[in-house]
């Protein structure tokens, strides 16, 4: 999702936020809240420790510009054709106990569905809570693994729980 790290060293940070400013250390004092002197002695290495306010203020709006149109496109991307790669380590089991579909902690890698991947991330961008986030990527893994897209399986309960690792990736 990022193609590179966002600057780190408050010079970097202000180098970059000038950049944004199109070169004006004017306009960038006035969105920090900071004088156009202090600006200027950042960008120079004059000084290098920020307090923190203005540390946070430059994290902030480093943040806030850094690479908004890579992130965006990608989950676009996600959302709409590529779908997500999920990987855990947690409790699944749907069947009777003695059978091959058991409960029992499995490591799985799936890629799931690009409708799957909107209602994630859709509900990541709103604020959704952990269990809300959680029952959609279990929904999205019994449907890709479990189910296997609804062919033959569609009404299968499968448990998801005890997770002891995630990632999601595009």
């Amino acid at each position: 999702m990022f193609t590179r790290p966002a600057p780190k060293s408050p010079r970097a940070q202000m180098k970059f936020l000038r950049t944004q400013e199109k070169g004006s250390t004017k306009t960038l004092a006035e969105r920090l809240g900071v004088s156009r002197k202090t600006v200027e002695r950042y960008l120079s290495g004059a000084s290098k420790k920020p307090q923190k306010r203005l540390q946070a203020a430059l994290v902030k709006e480093t943040e806030a510009e850094w690479q908004p149109q890579v992130k965006a496109q990608a989950r676009q991307r996600a959302a709409t054709s590529a779908g997500l790669v999920i990987s855990c380590r947690a409790y699944f089991g749907f069947g009777p106990e003695g059978t091959s579909d058991a409960g029992r902690v499995r490591d799985l890698s799936v890629a799931v569905s690009p409708s799957h991947a909107d209602a994630i991330l859709a509900a990541q961008q709103t604020g959704a809570t952990d269990s809300k986030l959680h029952e959609l990527v279990a929904e999205a893994i019994a449907d890709a693994y479990f189910r296997q897209g609804g062919g033959g399986r569609a009404g299968l309960k499968v448990e998801f729980k005890d997770v002891e690792w995630l990632n999601i990736s595009f």
